[in-house]
């Protein structure tokens, strides 16, 4: 694209996120940036792109496969085209999101939540580093979701909704190490839960399950059959409980040097 608008490649750049963070004012306050913070994780990256709109500095922030499926504009002014609050509905609870620059540390921008369920709101803030691109991005983030306790495979369609996959926690032991599908029957989403155990031997697979991933499958837009050698071998995976606990192990690990 940068043929067509010149600049664009050297505005763009990942930018690190630390996810959940208690102090806002603490941590932004701490130094100009993240080396000053000790217990700083930064799970997670983002497509960031410096901006300007008639000489007012701007950031266009893509996070494409994660939380938010659309690019928002943050003005450091608050004003036109900033994107401001806006809602992204799922199922079962709402979600509210808002991207603006720190007031007390224009190097951040902070991305506020909100999520309404059952009548229960929870809030939460997470920073996004804009000052500096994030370097090393394969070498640290990646790194440490191969040891996360919590595994997805998702597909999402042209506007960034789910549209089919499964996730699972890491952990349970032997029989009890489950999943949930999820698909579009095209009257209905639904969603089923089972266990991995039943992948140990195909003839134990029931046809209703098995006509669950097909479709799941080709939701993902796999070659047919994909899916499930994706969880026959994942349900080997999670049988091998000393492989299991040494992984959850070194999460343990990680998640206690970054306190």
């Amino acid at each position: 694209m940068d043929p067509e608008f010149p600049g664009l490649a050297k505005a763009t750049a990942l930018l690190s996120c630390e996810e959940a963070v208690v102090d806002v004012r603490g941590y932004v306050t701490n130094g100009d940036c993240p080396t000053a913070v000790a217990e700083a994780e930064k799970e997670h990256v983002m497509v960031g792109v410096q901006i300007r709109v008639d000489g007012r500095p701007g950031l266009l922030l893509a996070d494409p496969g994660y939380h938010v499926p659309r690019a928002v504009t943050v003005m450091q002014d608050g004003l036109y085209p900033h994107t401001g609050w806006f809602t992204q509905t799922d199922d079962q609870f709402l979600k509210e999101y808002s991207y603006a620059f720190s007031p007390h540390n224009s190097n951040y921008v902070e991305w506020r939540e909100r999520t309404t369920r059952d009548g229960t709101v929870k809030r939460q803030t997470s920073l996004v580093y804009t000052a500096r691109p994030y370097l090393d991005g394969v070498n640290v983030t990646e790194r440490r979701n191969l040891v996360y306790n919590f595994r997805s495979l998702l597909a999402r369609d042209q506007k960034g909704q789910l549209v089919a996959g499964l996730y699972f926690p890491v952990g349970a032991r032997g029989k009890d190490a489950s999943f949930t599908l999820f698909f579009d029957t095209g009257a209905e989403k639904r969603k089923t839960k089972h266990k991995f155990s039943v992948f140990t031997d195909e003839i134990e697979i029931p046809q209703s399950l098995s006509d669950e991933i097909e479709l799941c499958n080709s939701q993902m837009n796999y070659p047919q059959g994909e899916l499930r050698r994706i969880l026959t071998k994942l349900a080997k995976v999670v049988s091998h409980q000393p492989f299991i606990e040494q992984m959850l192990e070194i999460n343990e690990d990680i998640c206690r040097i970054s306190l």
